[in-house]
């Protein structure tokens, strides 16, 4: 999952991406489109020169798979559209487009269809639309009937095939197709089948979600970041990842359904009960702090150290206790993040300031919105 290094952040940092495509198109085209709306359109039916490209548009065609999504690595390299694509390079690449390695995992995909989508709008080249259609087709594919979705796809080994929440990989997908659904910009202009498909992907995703959070003697609380896509129960993913609730994935769950036009009943409940939870699992008067290791192979470590004001929440807690738990890859339970090895604790974040925002401004401005008749 790689966490610590995602490839190029979440979708909003791809839209800045855009610069890229502009400076691919000809010196008089790309003024006559800076100048002028809707001019790539004009320009592409007013002689018949070949469409305008844009250059990391072209490469992320070569690195889409038959089955429409895109591989966050091949092999051990992750996919960098920043770097260079040989002939050679491009040779080999749309040779392995039968692979089945596409995932959602670390913002694949769902970046590759938005920058798709973005160049579509900008170049008028159909190739790009086509592409970012596969992709949505693809994102619909994907997903189980109860509304969950996996992290890979048709890849199923290991714990592939576990309804992922895990790096915001489901909900990062169900914010993509509620844009196609709403056909928000730059989701404008696709098949006419699209955006009908996308809301009945997102209605079912929302359930997925309802169903998912975790109920404690009939209370709600939040959610965990992997689940059994059959029974619904938390699941174990990699060793340092034991199914308990997350401080982290629970935040942007709970944004999404913040995002919600005219939420249900139901729907309310599931935030006001994580909003509880999360102020109730805080562990106030402490931060972590990166400090200079040199007796450690990294070089480094995390500490967690008192300090007045501050606040944290813990990565992972017991299911059943609410307690911080840390975790190595020994899969051993520790209540103390000293307790754990320093590869882990230097390279993963089992603590931090996830909810902060979302508890001091995103939540009251979602309750006035609501109170006033807004929209979610």
């Amino acid at each position: 999952m790689f966490r610590s290094l995602l490839l190029t952040g979440a979708l909003a940092a791809v839209a800045l991406g855009t610069s890229c495509a502009r400076q691919t198109l000809s010196g008089e085209a790309a003024n006559t489109m800076a100048a002028k709306p809707g001019a790539a359109a004009a320009a592409s039916t007013a002689s018949p020169q070949a469409p305008l490209q844009d250059s990391t548009a072209e490469k992320m065609l070569v690195f889409q798979r038959t089955i429409g999504g895109w591989p966050k690595a091949v092999g051990n390299e992750k996919v960098d559209y920043k770097h260079p694509l040989t002939a050679a390079d491009r040779t080999r690449t749309l040779a392995d487009k039968g692979r089945n390695d596409a995932t959602i995992d670390n913002n694949a995909t769902s970046r590759e269809i938005l920058y798709l989508a973005q160049a579509y709008q900008k170049t008028n080249n159909p190739t790009y639309r086509q592409g970012a259609e596969a992709g949505i087709r693809f994102l619909l594919k994907m997903q189980y009937a109860n509304g969950g979705f996996p992290q890979y796809y048709p890849d199923f080994s290991n714990y592939r095939h576990q309804i992922t929440y895990n790096d915001n990989a489901m909900v990062r997908v169900l914010e993509l197709l509620r844009s196609v659904a709403r056909q928000k910009a730059p989701f404008v202009g696709l098949a006419a089948d699209l955006p009908a498909q996308a809301q009945t992907a997102v209605e079912k995703g929302t359930d997925c979600i309802l169903k998912t959070q975790y109920v404690r003697q009939g209370v709600p609380t939040a959610w965990c970041a992997q689940y059994d896509e059959k029974t619904l129960r938390p699941a174990k993913a990699r060793a340092f990842e034991l199914a308990s609730l997350s401080g982290d994935e629970s935040v942007e769950i709970v944004r999404f359904l913040m995002g919600i036009d005219n939420p249900s009943a139901e729907v309310k409940k599931a935030i006001e009960s994580a909003v509880v939870w999360f102020e109730k699992v805080k562990i106030s008067g402490y931060t972590v702090k990166e400090i200079a290791a040199p007796q450690e192979k990294s070089g480094r470590d995390r500490v967690m150290v008192p300090e007045a004001g501050a606040a944290v929440w813990a990565r992972f807690y017991e299911l059943d206790t609410d307690r911080p738990i840390y975790v190595g890859r020994d899969s051993q339970v520790h209540y103390q993040l000293s307790e754990i090895e320093n590869e882990r604790r230097a390279g993963y974040l089992y603590l931090g300031t996830w909810p902060e925002k979302l508890l001091t401004k995103d939540y009251p401005a979602w309750q006035k919105r609501v109170s006033t008749g807004g929209r979610g």
